[in-house]
């Protein structure tokens, strides 16, 4: 697919994945996520024909337009879709394939030095969540699900949804799911709900031996076993 098809195909892809966008005014101003792609296809043409200074100075142009870093060497698919987009930062050695979903905050970034392969690859249709952090040289498996303000440093496999810092992996499996963000569960809660009751029983124990601790234990073992659940990969 050339240049023109691909930029063509940004912009349609917009009307496809944001039902709030009603009209080209409104694309126009308020859709720079989409523009920031625009942009960064010019300049990735750029860099790959060797005009390496003129696509540094043309992402960074981008850059101050839409508030939203890529480097013109990263790798970027067919279809993918910022949304929102400010704040969004996405690597020199990025790999994003086809039908990816970024909101806004999103890192793409790297935690070495050295030269190479140093940022993740996203495979085909993820979701990335607002805020989220994903960190090195490694893969975010097709379809997967990144929740928002994550931060991920080790691998997610396909089909997977992955939370928290840093992130665990809490479902597998679901590859045609949308993405609910309000119905992700707060693992740390859950855990430190836990560790409290725990406490409570041991002190109720110290004081008086009552047959009420086996029932709160059992209760207690519940809660376990939901967090267990949520952290089961």
């Amino acid at each position: 697919m050339g240049l023109y098809s691909n930029i063509k195909e940004d912009f349609s892809n917009a009307y496809k994945k944001d039902p709030a966008l009603n009209s080209w005014i409104d694309f126009l101003f308020n859709y720079r996520g989409v523009w920031a792609i625009v942009w960064y296809r010019l300049s990735h043409a750029l860099y790959m024909a060797n005009f390496k200074r003129f696509a540094r100075i043309l992402s960074g142009f981008s850059q101050w337009l839409t508030n939203i870093e890529i480097h013109p060497a990263a790798v970027i698919g067919n279809r993918v879709f910022i949304d929102h987009g400010i704040g969004v930062v996405i690597g020199e050695t990025t790999i994003i394939e086809d039908d990816v979903t970024i909101y806004q905050g999103v890192t793409l970034g790297g935690v070495s030095l050295d030269q190479g392969k140093r940022h993740p690859t996203i495979k085909k249709g993820a979701v990335i969540g607002a805020g989220a952090k994903v960190l090195g040289n490694i893969i975010i498996g097709e379809s997967a699900k990144i929740g928002a303000n994550s931060v991920v440093v080790k691998e997610v496999p396909d089909c997977s949804t992955a939370i928290g810092i840093p992130a665990h992996v809490i479902e597998k499996g679901r590859c045609t799911d949308p993405f609910m963000h309000n119905m992700l569960p707060d693992i740390n809660k859950e855990m430190f709900e836990y560790l409290l009751k725990r406490v409570a029983i041991l002190e109720h124990v110290l004081v008086e031996d009552n047959k009420s601790v086996l029932e709160e234990d059992l209760e207690l073992e519940d809660i376990y076993e939901s967090f267990i659940k949520a952290m089961k990969t």
